[in-house]
């Protein structure tokens, strides 16, 4: 892996797993939260991502990315288990 980009990987995978624990333990604590709840964050996630007007930088944009691919992975899941 190439130093420069390393740290970017590392970045990635970090906010993707932290993200996904958060999902896991919101689904399993949170009697009222559905499917729809965590597919109108992702679309809030969508809608800000397309709005980086100030630039948010390459941390804001690998936060972005990750949180955003963790989402789908866990509404995909979801859905797979009958959701």
């Amino acid at each position: 892996m190439n130093e420069t980009t390393a740290w970017m990987d590392e970045k990635y995978t970090q906010v993707y797993e932290d993200e996904l624990r958060g999902l896991e333990r919101r689904r399993a604590q949170d009697s009222s939260c559905t499917i729809r709840d965590i597919e109108g964050q992702l679309r809030s996630f969508y809608i800000s991502q397309g709005n980086d007007q100030e630039g948010r930088g390459a941390v804001g944009d690998i936060v972005f990315e990750a949180t955003i691919a963790a989402f789908e992975h866990f509404i995909a899941g979801w859905k797979r288990q009958g959701g």
